[in-house]
């Protein structure tokens, strides 16, 4: 539509006014949205003409449209960016300089988001030549903008200068770099010369420009034009020591040598409050450290904020914000800016910026009454910000020690006032969650979770003064008191659901950060907890039946947390391991029974006994104190109980102390372990019979308590021994009231009894515990499927309930296999193959019913496939494929399309989970080829597992429609499933008969064309696999693919070209001209080559045919050059081997630059 490259002269000003008016009318329609399609079209069309740069230009020098004007600019950024592989030097050059100039220009200009996008746009035109300009090219533009920034041609221009610097560190940074389609190398070039080259220099620029204004600033007694400028300087240096920095100035990539004696890079992950450590490199010292840089910082804002006391509003106006902000980033600064063996310097740069932080946090109660009564807290908050910033670089020690030489206590001293004044306002404004100190808090926590992390786990607080324990202790005291004081008056108050568990999960995470504090000073933490605990358990006995005990049991579930978290870290997925400073202090106790730890663990096993008895349960143990209790145990007896030789023992140097062989013994086997072990069985019992209905308490018991007494294998050894475990089996197979658990936890109640069979001393005797467990599950199943009346019996409410209920159970045995115990969960598996079957069909419309039988089938097949010998192997593939044929012959998976929309998006959600479900099945039968522990030899087995799989794939995928596609998890285990296949099996593949063969490879197709990343790439995958195989086997004389590649005739005479060729076509009209992530590059690469090398002769006519296309004789030339070169430079030859396939990579990046921008032009 617009055409904006033809040649100057007055006779193209009739064409340019009629573009910008357009494009005007446009603008002001989508603003009043008036047909806003066709007006978008009208500024499309403008951004995809070919070179408008002469009419973007016009419509930004002369429309009055601020909003025109910026959809110019646009357009430009859009098509340079496009087209910039034939644009001449000059022109790039030029259309940087125009940028440039118009912004410089109109500094004045009250359309801020013009100049800014104008800005940007000079930003990336910058980036994109950056690696062809010339440095000499370089420094005219960067000349241009030094002489803007020094000031001498105004402050708006200054501030433009600044605003570009902005925009172009902006473009350069990785995470907020604009797409260019061009690989991610060139990205890193621009950035590694940016960091090496300029970096630095900008920021002096900066540092410059904020000096040039600051006296004015600081005499002036109002907002002067002068402060705009210095905020965009210190916004500017702020941007730029957030740069990840990365290379050394020799051009390697950073080895970033931080010094040892101080920084550290074990700061916790979980933390909330990010904080960016900044590691320039030594060549920045002179501009940081020695240029008394710091000093002016600090001083122009004690100035300024001395100037301004009286004036509430200053502290939240941008300058104090960027400047506090640059200051705290400061506080991070770490590395070789240092010297080496200068560690005077580094502790002399965090003292300064200590001592200027310091009016904003210190005296923490008169502060913190100034903000309540009215004043801004985010002063306050960048203050803890710059602690936590300290706090990253620095040892516990070293932060402690800042203070001392002007303050007559330390920093933690400081640290644990402040946390402490946070927590008095948090209890004073418990109802209000949007508070200044609900954000210190969490600052705070991380500062002391930074500081202390690492010492947990080396060898206690063996390097944390005493003052800093003492602190730590106190704030602990302070920390308890008020969680239980919340917690009390949490009793009176009403909280949904929601609001209840998002508070416990943010409790949670504040209570690892808690219990590190307590174990900074174990020796009056532990101790006080103790004291705690047995005085709301006191309080509970003596006011038990006349006093309502609801606050003091909201007490003492928010204790058993806090103690849980105290005594024991979190053991999901590892080994829990007893904290080391509960190992290393109490040196004194030489009996186990004495032993502050053993005493606090005793009180709360002692106290959680008694709910055995039913009327304590009646008048204490309510389901939420028992949720508590339960938690506490699991966490603990994962920890604690029963611990053995070699295992949980923390550093080498603590096995030699006295106090903690105290520890460590008084809970095992030979001492009170197994009593323990009886009483937490017992309540476990309990829980699960006398709690009906209680879904989280009964949740807890199955998959954390239980569960976690079965993971330790010596535990299972006494469980079994024990009368309680085998009342918990017996209650498991025969009680009824068992039967309504939930579907979660019956299925990890069997996973849990099942694994317990370790504990048998013989193989043969695990094996028959299994059976004696599971024989009445699998009995009731077999006998229902054999009842005559089984259709009209198993639409009962009781009997789905009851299939239902053995199902989960079946499948919670399934996924307890091991290798002690295969053999008697095959056997379960084998006894109910009918009966699944039958149900199958029996529920083909109960969609639940239907959905636990197909998990049941597949957890089960997981476990057990790699141990199967043939004639097994056999039986459970057939068994699959009959389960497959019944699923689609009776069309279970059919979703009718009269229902109503809520409907039917719970049948296709329904259908999805199913179809998932199956797909899983069929993976997991292609593991038999990859994982065999069976006694057969190769040469034996009979089945041929990855025609079984195909044969799977043949009839599950009609029921696979591309609205089911849209589920994320069902399309990604669809893809990957095919794409193993096909990079696995390829010979397989070419057997199938040609409907099944043109099913799968459609479905690759569809999956070529998807937004995600992965599904691409797998298909790519495959289509590499397909290519290659055929290409290997023909060029040794075999017939690959055969017809499938050749092409073929249909029964009417017409042709169907072979599907490497189709394609090749589709790959290539895919990197050419479609849309996609630079990540999928490579990836094409390798499915493009060995394409090429399949079909040569219809790569060279597709071409030529692409060439013949283009109108402009120098893309003619172009495109023919750059397809040759894609086949032969970088030394291609026709061998698929790991280099060619690097050389063929490099060749396609390079192509794909040269001519993806003037063959999309339109």
């Amino acid at each position: 539509m617009f055409n904006g490259s033809a040649g100057g002269g007055a006779e193209d000003l009739p064409q340019l006014q009629s573009t910008m008016r357009a494009i005007e009318l446009a603008c002001s329609y989508i603003q009043i949205n008036t047909n806003p399609a066709a007006a978008e079209a009208t500024i499309l069309s403008l951004h995809q003409s070919p070179q408008p740069y002469k009419a973007c230009r016009f419509i930004l020098e002369n429309s009055q449209v601020a909003s025109a004007r910026f959809q110019a600019a646009a357009a430009i950024k859009e098509a340079a960016i496009r087209e910039w592989s034939f644009l001449s030097t000059e022109d790039k050059g030029g259309l940087i300089s125009f940028c440039l100039g118009y912004v410089i220009q109109h500094a004045n200009s009250s359309d801020a988001y013009v100049f800014s996008k104008v800005s940007s746009v000079a930003a990336q035109l910058m980036k994109r030549g950056w690696l062809e300009f010339t440095p000499a090219e370089k420094e005219v533009f960067f000349y241009q903008i030094n002489q803007a920034i020094l000031g001498s041609r105004g402050l708006d221009v200054q501030f433009i200068g600044i605003h570009f610097l902005e925009s172009l560190v902006s473009e350069f940074s990785p995470s907020t770099s604009s797409a260019m389609s061009l690989p991610r190398e060139f990205h890193e070039n621009c950035r590694k010369s940016l960091e090496q080259n300029y970096l630095k220099t900008f920021y002096s620029w900066a540092q410059d420009a904020a000096l040039s204004v600051t006296n004015k600033i600081v005499e002036s007694n109002s907002d002067v034009p002068e402060v705009k400028v210095c905020n965009a300087a210190l916004r500017l240096m702020h941007q730029i020591l957030n740069w990840e920095f990365r290379y050394s100035k020799g051009g390697t990539k950073g080895s970033i040598n931080v010094f040892s004696d101080g920084m550290r890079s074990d700061t916790a992950s979980s933390r909330k409050t990010e904080c960016v450590i900044v590691q320039p490199g030594a060549s920045w010292c002179d501009v940081l450290l020695s240029s008394s840089h710091v000093g002016w910082l600090i001083n122009l804002y004690s100035s300024l904020r001395q100037k301004f006391a009286f004036e509430g509003y200053w502290l939240d106006c941008p300058v104090a914000v960027s400047a506090r902000k640059l200051i705290v980033q400061l506080c991070s600064l770490a590395g070789e800016v240092f010297p080496s063996n200068n560690a005077q310097m580094r502790e002399q740069h965090l003292l300064l910026l200590l001592s200027g932080v310091l009016p904003w946090i210190d005296p923490p109660d008169v502060i913190s009454k100034e903000i309540e009564e009215g004043r801004s807290g985010s002063e306050m908050i960048d203050g803890c910000r710059a602690l936590l910033s300290i706090a990253t670089v620095t040892t516990a020690v070293d932060f402690d020690r800042l203070l001392r030489s002007i303050r007559p206590f330390g920093t933690l001293t400081l640290l644990s006032l402040l946390m402490g004044e946070v927590v008095k306002v948090l209890l004073a404004n418990s109802n209000d969650k949007e508070t200044w100190s609900y954000e210190a808090r969490d600052i705070l926590l991380d500062t002391w979770t930074t500081l202390l992390a690492s010492m947990d786990g080396s060898g206690g607080n063996a390097w944390l003064p005493p003052e800093g324990m003492h602190a730590a202790a106190s704030l602990f005291s302070l920390i308890a008191e008020s969680e239980l004081k919340l917690a009390s008056a949490s009793a009176t108050t009403d909280e949904d659901d929601a609001d209840c568990l998002a508070s416990v999960s943010a409790m949670d995470e504040r209570l690892g950060s808690y219990a590190l504090i307590a174990r900074a000073a174990v020796d009056a933490t532990v101790p006080f907890l103790t004291k705690l605990f047995s005085d709301r358990v006191a309080r509970l006995h003596q006011g038990r039946g006349t006093v309502d005990p609801t606050e003091t049991l909201e007490e003492v579930y928010s204790l058993l947390l806090i103690i849980g978290h105290v005594l024991a870290d979190e053991g999901e997925g590892e080994t829990a391991l007893v904290p080391d400073a509960l190992q290393t202090h109490f040196v004194d106790v030489v009996e186990a029974g004495n032993h502050p730890v053993v005493l606090l663990s005793s009180s709360i096993v002692k106290f959680a006994e008694q709910c055995l008895d039913a009327n304590m349960r009646s008048s204490i143990f309510s389901p939420r104190l028992m949720e508590a209790v339960i938690w506490f145990l699991a966490r603990w007896s994962f920890t604690y109980l029963m611990l053995v030789e070699d295992c949980n023992l923390g550093s080498n140097q603590l096995q030699s102390l006295p106090s903690r062989a105290c520890l460590f013994t008084f809970f095992n086997e030979h001492n009170q372990g197994k009593f323990v072990l009886d009483i937490i069985v017992r309540i476990s019992l309990t829980s699960l019979m006398s709690y009906p209905g209680e879904k989280d308490l009964q949740e807890l018991t199955c998959h954390q308590l239980l569960h976690a007494l079965v993971r330790r294998r010596n535990i299972c050894f006494h469980l079994l021994s024990l009368d309680s475990w085998r009342n918990l089996a017996n209650a498991f197979a025969n009680d009824k009231s068992l039967f309504l658990l939930n579907g979660v936890s019956q299925r990890s109640l069997a996973q849990t009894l099942v694994l317990s069979a370790y504990g048998m001393r013989s193989s043969d005797a695990s094996n028959q515990y299994v059976k004696d467990l599971m024989a009445h599950m699998t009995s009731s199943l077999v006998d229902l499927a054999n009842n005559s009346d089984l259709k009209n019996l198993a639409q009962q409410p009781d009997i789905i309930m009851l299939v239902s209920c053995v199902l989960e159970r079946l499948r919670g045995a399934a996924s307890a296999t091991e290798p002690r115990t295969q053999r008697a969960i095959y056997e379960m598996g084998l006894s109910v193959m009918n009966p699944v079957l039958r149900l199958l069909e029996v529920y083909k419309h109960e969609s639940a019913v239907i959905y636990l039988l197909l998990k049941f089938v597949v957890d089960w097949v997981d476990g057990q496939i790699s141990y199967l010998e043939a004639h097994e192997t056999a039986g459970v593939v057939n068994f699959c494929m009959s389960l497959l044929q019944i699923y689609s012959s009776h069309n279970i998976g059919k979703i009718s399309l009269s229902l109503s929309s809520t409907l039917l998006n719970e049948a296709k959600t329904e259908k999805y989970k199913d179809l998932r479900a199956l797909l899983q099945l069929l993976s997991h039968l292609c593991s038999k080829d990859m994982v065999d522990f069976s006694s057969d030899s190769i040469e034996t087995q009979s089945t041929n597992i990855s025609q079984v799989v195909f044969f799977g794939l043949h009839i599950i995928t009609p029921l696979i429609t591309l609205e089911l596609l849209k589920y994320p998890k069902l399309c990604f285990d669809y893809f990957s499933l095919i794409s193993h296949m096909l990079e696995v099996y390829p010979e397989t593949l070419a057997q199938l008969n040609s409907d099944a063969f043109n099913h799968v490879l459609t479905t690759v197709d569809f999956g070529l064309h998807q937004q995600d990343v992965d599904i691409v790439t797998m298909c790519l995958r495959a289509l590499k696999a397909l290519a290659s195989y055929h290409y290997k086997e023909t060029k040794a004389g075999n017939t690959g693919l055969g017809s499938h590649a050749s092409g073929q005739t249909d029964p009417n005479g017409v042709f169907h070209e072979g599907i490497l060729s189709r394609f090749l076509l589709t790959l290539l009209q895919f990197l050419l001209f479609e849309d996609y992530s630079t990540d999928l590059v490579s990836t094409a690469a390798d499915a493009l080559f060995p394409l090429i090398l399949c079909e040569p002769n219809l790569y060279q006519g597709l071409g030529n045919e692409l060439i013949e296309k283009q109108g402009n004789p120098n893309f003619k030339t172009r495109l023919a050059n750059a397809l040759q070169v894609l086949t032969t430079s970088n030394q291609l030859s026709s061998s698929l081997d790991r280099l060619n396939y690097q050389r063929f990579r490099k060749n396609l990046n390079n192509f794909l630059i040269e001519v993806r921008g003037f063959l999309k032009t339109k």
